[in-house]
């Protein structure tokens, strides 16, 4: 049983999908493990690592021939698998709905493609969920940024020569990400405020010494979707939003968006004409940028300024956290293939009647078999 690791191919991702660490627990289950030489090199692990840990190190040909499982971060190009033999599985975050012609190219090589950020939200399956551990370190990430381009101080200080305000950082948005940027914002000393359309964050925003801030008395507030995320809003309801985030945008110096609807370009949060109302100087940073963005006049991969404010739209935001996100990421594979591991078999097994099998198989036998993307 070979599992092979080869360098991302996706421009500018940093991160690797096997660690050290994850290497040593595959070779002690009994795999072979093969690392293409400088895979982990943009993440701080470096080869000698990997070949202590009981890896083979060669080049992207050699590691890829034989190899049962192939790991990725990002959905490598079908190019890039020249020689990948058919059967085997690529296991990684695959893009589904964005990258759909690739999917189609994976199941004419005729492998199995797993995409992992379609994992269910279930309790077992929890360790294995690659979205919430990224989006962990990105809503951290996402205040550092926001603190570092912010011309001002983050806590309230009081000092001889006079006092300074804390800042207010509002999140929009209350899931992993959300949730991790109230917290670190109030580690940093902030005056934090949430919002979300799930009635079922209040208590957490709350729980983490933040203000919630909700529509009440308006129907289409029970935004809770399958898996946790939330659902598109009543009009009624999305009137009363707007203008209740418009008046309280005014008065913020960061804000952090983090809303995102699977398989949907991203919903739009802030306007122009909102973001008119913010005070010069302000910070607007955008995790969502790269499903379209939460906020208008936000462009991925740049920080640009409007009305005075700027706006961050960092890509891959976990993979500016590349060591990390790495050994998060690298867990969450090795969770995954080790609670599928049948030691007779001496792989992992995935029964076709299994709700995490039937969530994540995308491809199979040559053809692309999962029903989202039939419809």
């Amino acid at each position: 049983m070979k599992i092979a690791v080869p360098s991302e191919t996706a421009a500018g991702e940093p991160r690797v999908a096997a660690t050290p660490e994850t290497v040593k627990k595959f070779v002690q289950l009994g795999a072979d493990v093969a690392v293409q030489a400088g895979a982990g090199a943009a993440a701080s692990y470096d080869d000698s690592a990997y070949a202590a840990a009981g890896a083979t190190l060669g080049s992207r040909a050699e590691v890829l021939t034989g190899a049962d499982v192939v790991l990725g971060v990002q959905g490598p190009t079908p190019e890039s698998l020249a020689g990948i033999q058919r059967g085997a599985w690529l296991v990684a975050g695959l893009n589904p709905f964005g990258e759909r012609a690739r999917v189609d190219a994976y199941a004419a090589l005729g492998i199995d493609a797993l995409a992992m950020e379609w994992m269910p939200r279930i309790t077992r399956a929890q360790s294995m969920d690659i979205l919430s551990s990224q989006s962990n370190l990105a809503g951290y990430k996402a205040v550092i940024d926001a603190a570092a381009a912010y011309g001002r101080a983050f806590p309230m200080m009081m000092t001889a020569a006079g006092t300074v305000s804390a800042a207010r950082v509002f999140v929009m948005g209350v899931g992993v990400a959300g949730l991790q940027a109230i917290a670190t914002a109030r580690r940093l000393g902030a005056q934090v405020s949430a919002t979300d359309v799930r009635s079922a964050t209040k208590e957490q925003i709350q729980s983490l010494g933040a203000k919630p801030i909700f529509v009440e008395n308006v129907a289409g507030i029970e935004g809770e979707g399958s898996g946790g995320y939330a659902t598109e809003m009543s009009p009624e309801y999305q009137k009363a939003q707007a203008e209740l985030v418009s008046s309280h945008l005014a008065k913020q110096d960061v804000v952090i968006t983090t809303a995102l609807i699977p398989g949907k370009p991203a919903p739009r949060l802030i306007s122009d004409a909102q973001l008119q109302t913010m005070r010069p100087g302000s910070i607007v940073v955008d995790l969502a940028i790269e499903q379209g963005g939460n906020v208008e006049g936000a462009v991925a991969g740049e920080v640009v300024e409007r009305h005075g404010v700027r706006i961050l739209g960092h890509r891959n935001v976990p993979g500016r956290l590349a060591a990390d996100a790495s050994a998060l990421f690298a867990r969450n594979l090795y969770n995954f293939l080790s609670a599928y591991w049948d030691k007779d078999a001496g792989r992992p097994v995935l029964p076709d009647d299994d709700e995490v099998t039937q969530g994540i198989r995308l491809t199979q036998g040559g053809t692309v078999v999962h029903p989202r993307l039939q419809a």
